[in-house]
């Protein structure tokens, strides 16, 4: 007799578990990305992502290579203050900091064009320059700029006063 109490139970059990496995999540649970609309995507659509924007490259006017982006200095409401950029130096080594407001630099989706015309020739396509090359692997949606461009050379820049986290404690 205990037996056959003991597998009814065990049975019941069972069922009972596999039917409520199988209700329907309450309302309030429903995923948010499921309810989505493409006008929602469309918002983000020419974003950057700032975590790219960290070692981008900075160029002037003339496509001489100024520095790269060290920081990006954002205020409680999220709006970016200043870009810490860090002028000449080698692997970090002798780098010199600035801070310049966003406004002071042009980000450009497309590569530096260089001043190289040497041709050369391969089995399937002749190219011209560094820049042909580059423009067709980068996609031009992919979250970050190819690099900024601000006016100024590297010995106009490192004469501007050195940026210090130190000073702003």
């Amino acid at each position: 007799m205990k037996t056959i109490f003991a597998a009814a139970l065990i049975t019941s059990t069972l069922i009972s578990g596999a039917a409520l496995a199988q209700s329907t999540p309450p309302a309030d649970r429903a995923a948010p990305a499921a309810t989505a609309q493409p006008a929602d995507k469309m918002m983000l659509k020419d974003n950057w992502r700032a975590s790219k924007l960290m070692g981008l490259n900075v160029y002037n006017e003339a496509n001489e290579k100024l520095g790269d982006i060290n920081e990006l200095l954002v205020d409680k409401s999220g709006k970016i203050n200043a870009v810490v950029i860090g002028i000449g130096g080698f692997l970090g080594m002798g780098e010199h900091d600035i801070a310049v407001s966003m406004d002071k630099l042009k980000f450009v989706e497309e590569p530096v064009r260089t001043s190289s015309t040497s041709t050369s020739t391969t089995s399937r396509e002749t190219t011209t320059g560094a820049a042909s090359t580059n423009a067709t692997t980068r996609n031009t949606n992919d979250w970050v700029p190819d690099h900024a461009v601000m006016s100024g050379n590297k010995e106009q820049l490192k004469a501007l006063p050195q940026f210090k986290y130190s000073d702003y404690n």
